[in-house]
């Protein structure tokens, strides 16, 4: 798989998935999709498309977290969802502490419709920061 440099962050919730595409030269990241659970393979086939779409060359998942390390009621489904990624797509997959990402997006006045995909950006930002190109 040749280096394309793209990344896909993942917002992960228990009723919705945002979803973004990020790039690691130029560090930015804007929305992709908002993704409803209506059940898991449907989603993963999504998941799927987006990946043949755009070959990421690695995957992001924001995984939340207490400043301490202390597990949230979330951290263990967003761990699974990323362990999920991994055994599925021939892809690295990084988890990012994704801790306020729904705050921020809500920061900039984006609508719920969209407030995944935009939290997913603020996931992609963090993981871009620290970054390096390969």
């Amino acid at each position: 798989m040749p280096e394309t440099q793209i990344v896909l962050g993942f917002d992960v919730s228990l009723n919705r998935l945002g979803v973004a595409i990020g790039n690691r030269i130029t560090k930015d990241a804007r929305p992709l999709v908002q993704i409803n659970h209506a059940d898991k393979s449907q989603r993963f086939a999504q998941i799927a498309a987006l990946i043949d779409q755009w070959e990421p060359e690695a995957l992001v998942v924001g995984v939340p977290g207490h400043p301490d390390g202390e597990a949230l009621p979330n951290t263990g489904f967003c761990r699974k969802f990323a362990n999920q990624l991994r055994g599925r797509f021939a892809r690295p997959v990084h988890e990012v502490n994704e801790n306020y990402s729904s705050v921020a997006a809500r920061e900039m006045a984006v609508s719920d419709d969209r407030i995944d995909a935009w939290a997913a950006v603020h996931i992609l930002d963090q993981y871009l920061q620290q970054a390096k190109p390969a």
